[in-house]
């Protein structure tokens, strides 16, 4: 989860106005942007422990980066995040360090930032004895000994998650992905790159699949942070129905997104829990305990990042379904999805494919993608054979733009013709060179 924008006080007079929010997002395609969020665990070279925020830790490595130009986010006077430019770091809950990178014209322009974030990190980090490592479930400590960041709203979800689901608290402390935010023409744009996006995220899934160890073992998957995600809230996660009904759009969305119970909303610098309520119960009678308090938009902002569907629609649209993983396939995802959704050829042949596909066998599907991972079956394919489509579509799309980019793409098409992927190679590690020592990975997967 980002870090939350500016507060807009606006107060929340329509169901209209909410729709209208996400259709700001809405742009010219010469305006048209790609950005890309990646997450890392953090590891002390000493003992491989996770740090802690202090001290020597997460803590002292944001203020090393700060000191190069990056601005601190305080939170109660603790620094939880930095920003430059159209950039920011941002912590999740158990110290997992994430870059929300800037929107970028091309995919070259993505590596580059990667690579100079990536390079700055390990110039300070390198100093208090730490490394990083993106994959997507921490492979060797327990849910126990992962710290703790100061965020106050982190709080308030730590007490909420174990009432809905048995893994929530995995999901933030033990788990790191990377997206990609990609930009939509007007609604009925927005629209057909749910749809696509929505069916093709067990793809996703299978194909990044990176996190095949829990506590020093094997876990039986090949994308455990996959799975953690079938069993953190049902209330915000998955892929939604309504994205697929007929008259969908941005007030269908929003209706929705009305109906998903609320974590928090800020005033006056402080986290308030609100967890109990709906935001459209919200809208209508404020909240229980705290009278005179009425709904704004600043407070919808924050909600809407709190809705964890596979893929989120903000004002832009968000691909969740990918395990962190090397700096080329964080790079892969993002020309993945640039290319089947950035090239109208390539967008359309996209969506000619999962048109026929039905809801329930998409959420069937997401279940099963995190163990079968790309020999799951589906629609009397496998997701490998499946694969080779897609990203043969998303190779034309980049190549439609012009720009080079397609080289972008070949980590997958070496994943798919051999069929081994990040989570399986480490798994031929672990048994062919490891000795079953689950802890060389973090050598191995350092970036």
């Amino acid at each position: 989860m980002s870090n939350p924008g500016e507060a807009d006080l606006t107060p929340i007079t329509s169901v209209r106005q909410l729709a209208e929010w996400f259709a700001q997002g809405s742009k010219p395609r010469a305006d048209w942007r790609i950005g890309t969020e990646h997450e890392k665990f953090g590891f002390r070279h000493a003992d491989l422990l996770p740090p802690p925020y202090e001290p020597g830790g997460i803590r002292a490595l944001l203020e090393g980066l700060a000191a190069r130009g990056w601005e601190p986010i305080l939170d109660r006077g603790n620094p939880i995040g930095l920003k430059q430019g159209g950039a920011s770091i941002s912590l999740e809950p158990g110290g997992q360090f994430e870059l929300s990178g800037a929107p970028l014209p091309d995919l070259h322009a993505t590596a580059a930032e990667l690579a100079a974030h990536l390079e700055e990190t390990r110039a300070v980090a390198g100093a208090l004895g730490l490394g990083f490592a993106p994959l997507g479930f921490h492979p060797l400590a327990t849910r126990e000994a992962m710290p703790w960041m100061p965020k106050g709203r982190y709080a308030i979800m730590r007490q909420y998650m174990p009432r809905v689901g048995a893994m929530g608290l995995d999901m933030m402390l033990r788990t790191c992905t990377v997206q990609v935010n990609l930009d939509f023409g007007d609604e009925a744009d927005m629209v057909e790159k749910l749809r696509v996006s929505l069916a093709l995220q067990p793809l996703a899934t299978a194909l990044f699949a990176n996190s095949p160890f829990r506590e020093g073992k094997p876990n039986g998957l090949r994308s455990l942070r996959g799975r953690v995600w079938t069993e953190t809230d049902p209330d915000r996660t998955g892929i939604p129905p309504v994205a697929f009904e007929e008259g969908f759009g941005f007030e269908r969305f929003a209706q929705h997104v009305l109906d998903v119970p609320m974590y928090f909303i800020m005033r006056d610098g402080a986290w308030i829990d609100a967890t109990g309520s709906t935001f459209r119960q919200f809208m209508a009678r404020g909240l229980p305990g705290h009278p005179g308090i009425a709904a704004t938009m600043g407070d919808w902002a924050d909600h809407v990042t709190t809705v964890f569907t596979d893929v989120r629609l903000k004002r832009f649209l968000e691909m969740r379904g990918a395990d962190a993983g090397s700096p080329a396939m964080m790079v892969a995802l993002s020309a993945f999805w640039t290319g089947l959704l950035y090239d109208d050829a390539a967008q359309k042949a996209a969506a000619a494919l999962v048109r026929p596909w039905p809801v329930a066998g998409l959420q069937a599907l997401r279940i099963a993608a995190p163990e079968g991972g790309l020999t799951t079956e589906f629609e009397g394919r496998t997701l490998r054979e499946l694969g080779r489509d897609v990203v043969a579509i998303a190779r034309d799309g980049l190549r439609a733009r012009g720009l080079g980019e397609e080289r972008h793409l070949d980590p997958l098409d070496a994943i798919l013709d051999s069929g081994e992927t990040q989570a399986d190679h480490w798994l031929r590690r672990y048994r062919e060179a490891w000795s079953g020592d689950v802890s060389k990975i973090f050598a191995e997967a350092a970036v």
